[in-house]
């Protein structure tokens, strides 16, 4: 997967409409100029959440006073493609802003692919689903990313961040 060009100003919305966030500030993380700060109010989600999980998670990040991995973001619509119940525990607790990974979703080194035997998800409906406010239900889609020919879950590529809460508010 090919890295994007080191970005040196703030990211306007993409000629082609959609919206990217508003003042998105480029994360000072050395060797990851992909990773940035977004307010939470610009991300678009296309799955709901499992609420026992989200409430494990929500607990977790407030125990350690951290948030430990970014979210993983298209980076022209800023549909989420995981980290969705990173993004709701952080809303729970109060944050404002989260760290997110951009990523080329139209890249043909990043699949999607159905949870479930039987359903099919593509990268349309998910961008679909979450441009037009919309949920599929929870781990609908899993998002795989290939790395030296072989494909990974995208988690594979989110970068241990630690970020203190406090920096999220």
């Amino acid at each position: 997967m090919k890295r994007e060009p080191k970005k040196t100003r703030k990211h306007r919305a993409s000629p082609a409409g959609r919206s990217k966030a508003k003042a998105a500030q480029v994360f000072p993380l050395e060797g990851r100029e992909d990773i940035i700060f977004v307010e939470i109010n610009h991300l678009k989600e296309h799955e709901e959440v499992r609420p026992p999980y989200l409430e494990e998670l929500k607990n977790q990040i407030l125990c350690d006073g951290i948030l430990k991995m970014p979210i993983a973001v298209d980076r022209e619509t800023y549909v989420i493609l995981d980290g969705h119940h990173r993004l709701q525990a952080l809303k729970r607790i109060g944050c404002t802003r989260i760290p997110v990974l951009l990523v080329d979703y139209r890249s043909p080194d990043i699949r999607v692919h159905a949870q479930r035997e039987g359903e099919t998800v593509t990268k349309d409906m998910v961008l679909e689903t979450g441009l037009c406010g919309g949920r599929m239900p929870p781990k609908t889609s899993r998002h795989m990313v290939l790395v030296d020919g072989e494909l990974h879950h995208i988690s594979v590529i989110e970068t241990v961040v630690n970020i203190p809460l406090e920096h999220l508010k």
